[in-house]
């Protein structure tokens, strides 16, 4: 008992020590160790204190020094008046020298490691002991270590000195990078100046009846990401094979009629083409599942375990399952389901940051009304699916109701909303025989 009672999580004070000690002895230590380490990652409570409030003044890019960092910690109210002082000048006696502080940066990572698997085994031994699902426990596992090993804590508070640190390191990478837009580019340059390209964390989701095109304008995407980005990007394709969705990247990178490709009738031509498109194609980063039964915690797993995930894209919404691959589809119940799916897709897009592009099927109320365009009220079993996306973009084509128009093979991308500017609609080029969306300027000149 006497040793349960005296038992320490795993730490090394001296590391710590050593750590504070080379900051306050040389100034250019505090980016690489800034850079490395996070409060949570000092175990003593008064070294955190410490590393808080050179973290703040670092921030902002105030002066540095034994004398500076003791003002602050006075005006963060976390000066003790008769140690303070004596343990920020025995910090630097004790430090051998700042020269070694990136070993002993690894000592204290390397121990804040140890004790965050110590907490969450204690917490996963706790669910289970208090009767949780075996799938319930397994999701909250590999959600904990998967944060450990991202060096996220999926909980805990963040100064807003650490986040504005962040957002400007962002703005600084957009800046050198001389791009137009921060997020991934769709390929549709119109499209990207609307809703600012494909951003880490955001739920978009792409909605229309059947045969307007979402599956094609989704895979667009993916291979335009794939071959350009040197991202890789996963499909989840509940609806269509992966030899399916395979001929469909052919026909749109090669240009050779999906009519033909169905039917097996290729010139020479269309194989020099094929075969052309087939060199592109792999080497873009494409990877594809088209199990019919996956739950949202399922593709989670699997997306973590992908390095360098750029895009994750999944055909469709309404066709997966919820945890514990409950079916219900009645009623209050199927919305209560597909609510609860949208939410995990939030969830998911947040931790794995990276886009996540969610097709939808619409209702038929559209059809009742005069003007067919959708709008947000036609998502089915809508509930949460409209409040828990960043974008929501709805596929319309004139054609597809009224063959006379001469809008013939124009689509209109309406975007509903968007958290990251204005509403609005972007005409594009739809290309059936090739299943390809095109900027409205686009012309593909066959000689």
């Amino acid at each position: 008992m006497d040793e349960l009672l005296t038992r320490q999580l795993p730490h090394s004070l001296e590391a710590e020590q050593a750590t504070l000690g080379s900051m306050l002895i040389d100034a250019r230590c505090i980016p690489d160790v800034i850079e490395a380490l996070k409060p949570e990652d000092f175990y003593l409570q008064q070294n955190r204190d410490i590393f808080e409030t050179i973290y703040t003044m670092f921030s902002y890019s105030q002066k540095i020094d034994p004398v500076t960092v003791l003002d602050h910690m006075r005006q963060r109210g976390v000066f003790e008046e008769h140690t303070s002082q004596k343990y920020i000048l025995q910090l630097m006696d004790i430090t051998p020298t700042a020269a070694n502080v990136k070993e002993y940066i690894k000592i204290v990572r390397d121990q804040a490691m140890l004790r965050h698997l110590s907490e969450a085994a204690s917490e996963i031994t706790q669910m289970i002991s208090e009767g949780a699902a075996a799938p319930d426990a397994l999701e909250a596992a590999e959600r904990k270590i998967y944060a450990l090993r991202h060096g996220r804590s999926r909980e805990g508070l963040y100064p807003l000195s650490a986040i504005l640190l962040d957002v400007y390191t962002r703005l600084s990478e957009l800046a050198k990078s001389g791009t137009d837009i921060p997020g991934l580019s769709t390929g549709l340059s119109d499209l990207d100046a609307t809703i600012s390209g494909l951003n880490k964390s955001d739920l978009i989701l792409l909605a229309s009846r059947p045969g307007m095109g979402k599956t094609s304008m989704a895979l667009n995407m993916a291979l335009h990401t794939g071959k350009f980005s040197g991202k890789t990007v996963v499909f989840f394709s509940l609806e269509m094979s992966r030899e399916q969705l395979a001929m469909r990247l052919l026909a749109t990178e090669s240009f050779v009629d999906n009519k033909k490709l169905l039917t097996g009738r290729l010139s020479d031509e269309d194989w020099t083409k094929l075969t052309s498109a087939t060199a592109i194609l792999n080497q873009a980063d494409i990877r594809v599942d088209d199990n019919p039964v996956l739950t949202v915690a399922d593709m989670n797993a699997k997306c973590r375990r992908v390095e360098n995930l750029g895009l994750v894209v999944i055909d469709y919404l309404q066709l997966m399952q919820s945890a514990g691959n409950k079916q219900n589809h009645s009623g209050d119940n199927r919305q209560q389901v597909v609510s609860d799916i949208s939410r995990s897709l939030k969830i998911m897009a947040k931790e794995l940051n990276v886009p996540v592009l969610c097709l939808s099927q619409l209702s038929r109320a559209n059809e009742a009304r005069s003007n067919k365009r959708p709008m947000l009220s036609d998502l089915r079993e809508s509930g949460a699916i409209e409040q828990d996306a960043d974008i929501v973009m709805f596929l319309y084509r004139e054609d597809y109701y009224n063959e006379e128009t001469e809008e013939r093979n124009v689509a209109e991308c309406i975007v509903a909303k968007n958290r990251h500017g204005e509403t609005g609609t972007v005409s594009l080029q739809w290309i059936p025989e090739y299943t390809a969306f095109s900027s409205l300027e686009w012309k593909h000149k066959e000689d």
